[in-house]
């Protein structure tokens, strides 16, 4: 059963959008962070990595498990389909933009027990307070400056080389709560393909709970693998159109609660979202 087809009389919440690609309903608005060739993507102090190891561990992850379980009741379905994979190699993960706090912390639980990065933009390092913190959760910083892509490169590659999965959100900006997939490129598959991993796709649904909070459910899909007699440009728009379509069955057929309604607006109409 769709979305559409399970409403309740409640009045819900409409969105109005112009751009899918661009337009950010998150509400946070943070002083942009630079990450520029001085921008230290590997931490080679053994004080940091033990501390990292143990913040992840021992408080990030168990903190996820407690709090999207009372929050959302969370269930993950198909979690063992990381097991097709070498034990000890690394991945990629594709997933949809819906939560706040929740698409931090899912990665983390999705693919348990193997350590996840996720790939996130500058503004999340921007309080001085909470940078350590979420750069020893695993962050991955999208460069601002062209002279720090080599560093965020070689992160990911080491991240692979390590059996980590990186966690990617291609739609790149946070639709609450939204049940559809939205269309998004291909450039970010670029790196499943010069780091030779394989791909898998996270989708986050929901379904009706108490109150005005969801049960959340994740589907994990995968391993994905490009066609290796295609050249680099065709596997990358397989590999999206792969993980895109994936995602939308998936939303499809396990999306059973609405919160948000997102209509798209023409940029003609005069009225305001």
């Amino acid at each position: 059963m769709t979305a559409e087809k399970n409403l309740t009389d409640r009045k819900i919440p409409v969105r109005y959008y112009r751009d899918e690609l661009h337009d950010e309903f998150s509400g946070i608005v943070r002083k942009p962070f630079p990450v520029d060739g001085k921008y230290k993507y590997a931490r080679k102090n053994p004080v940091w990595k033990l501390a990292s190891v143990l913040f992840y561990r021992g408080i990030m992850t168990p903190f996820a498990y407690l709090w999207c379980k009372i929050k959302f009741h969370l269930r993950v379905e198909n979690r063992q389909a990381f097991r097709q994979i070498k034990r000890g190699s690394g991945c990629f993960v594709y997933g949809n933009h819906t939560l706040m706090a929740g698409d931090a912390f899912i990665p983390s639980l999705a693919a348990f027990p193997r350590r996840t990065d996720v790939v996130v933009g500058s503004d999340n390092l921007a309080v001085p307070l909470t940078r350590p913190f979420i750069e020893m959760a695993g962050a991955i910083p999208v460069p601002t400056e062209m002279h720090a892509t080599r560093g965020f490169l070689n992160a990911m590659e080491k991240k692979i080389l390590l059996g980590h999965s990186v966690q990617i959100y291609p739609e790149a900006h946070i639709w609450p709560y939204y049940t559809g997939i939205r269309r998004f490129g291909s450039a970010s598959f670029r790196y499943p393909i010069r780091f030779g991993a394989p791909v898998f796709c996270t989708t986050t649904t929901f379904q009706k709970g108490r109150g005005k909070t969801p049960r959340v459910t994740v589907f994990v899909d995968g391993p994905f693998y490009p066609d290796p007699e295609k050249q680099p440009r065709a596997q990358e728009i397989e590999l999206r159109d792969l993980v895109y379509e994936t995602m939308c069955r998936r939303a499809r057929e396990n999306n059973t609660a609405e919160l948000i309604r997102y209509i798209k607006k023409d940029s003609a109409e005069g009225e305001t979202p």
